[in-house]
């Protein structure tokens, strides 16, 4: 590291011409400046420039040194502009993880259309019900339904929803059943337990053991769908189910779970990621207000 601060300080002396004028544009003593020279010299073992009181000029070693150090210090500022440029410019790689729920109405569409308005960015869509660690496989954005608790992501509420207990027509509408067979995504449980409330605010807490359960958020819609039984849905996918699916309790209501956007990066936000976490709270706030 010390012998690439020598080579840069070597360069500033000959682009600025003496090494009064270096020490300026750099902001370093003329002192600090003669030192650097002084160290590199030694270290090469080699005379790069003639010193007089009037008159600094480079030697024939001195020449080629430069031409090798000019090349660097374009490696340095290209590689310095293109890393500043990720934080400006949505480009480039990032790999975006949500439920399955979240990914086809609100994550894909709203992936789709920064694609057509910033053509460098190269997405990557996991979808699952499982919390995928981000550090351990390299995620730059995860959303999320409800707050992490870990102390190292950094999160922010993007959007919200309820979700809604239904079934199909036919099931709800039959009336030789008591209490239809309850649906449950894996992370539910096998007990399940939810608070409704009314416009007035009076509750009605609801249990069922789950009699059918499946790993996917698609495959427990699938089951509700054909009939088997019943289960809860965010309301933004029962919005589109409507001709299959009814409410259970129409005139009770779910409290409402918040969606966070969750990422590691501190200070420095690459615009790819922040991009995205714009985009995707627009796209919740317009599903939001077509309800």
């Amino acid at each position: 590291m010390k012998k690439i601060r020598h080579m840069s300080v070597f360069s500033h002396i000959v682009e600025a011409g003496s090494i009064t004028a270096a020490a300026d544009s750099l902001q370093l003593s003329k002192s600090v400046v003669s030192q650097h020279l002084k160290l590199l010299e030694q270290e090469l073992g080699v005379l790069l420039i003639k010193r007089s009181t009037r008159k600094h000029t480079l030697t024939s070693a001195g020449k080629d040194f430069y031409e090798s150090c000019k090349a660097i210090n374009k490696i340095t500022e290209f590689a310095w502009q293109k890393a500043q440029g990720t934080t400006t410019l949505p480009q480039g790689p990032i790999t975006i993880t949500a439920p399955n729920a979240l990914m086809d109405i609100v994550i894909a569409p709203t992936i789709a259309k920064l694609l057509l308005e910033y053509p460098l960015l190269e997405p990557e869509l996991i979808s699952g019900d499982s919390q995928l660690d981000l550090m351990a496989n390299n995620i730059d954005l995860a959303i999320r339904v409800g707050p992490s608790q870990a102390s190292d992501i950094k999160q922010r509420r993007i959007g919200k929803f309820r979700d809604i207990l239904c079934g199909s027509h036919a099931l709800l509408q039959n009336d030789n059943i008591d209490k239809p067979v309850y649906i449950a995504n894996t992370w539910q449980g096998k007990h399940v337990s939810h608070q409704f409330v009314d416009a007035k605010g009076n509750k009605l807490h609801y249990e069922a053991n789950a009699l059918c359960r499946a790993n996917s958020f698609y495959s427990c819609l699938a089951l509700i769908k054909e009939g088997v039984g019943i289960g809860v849905i965010p309301d933004f996918q029962f919005n589109t189910m409507k001709p299959f699916l009814s409410e259970v309790f129409p005139e009770l209501t779910l409290p409402i779970n918040s969606i966070y956007a969750l990422h590691t990066y501190d200070n420095h936000l690459p615009a790819s990621i922040s991009v995205c976490i714009t985009a995707i709270e627009k796209r919740l706030i317009e599903l939001s207000n077509s309800e």
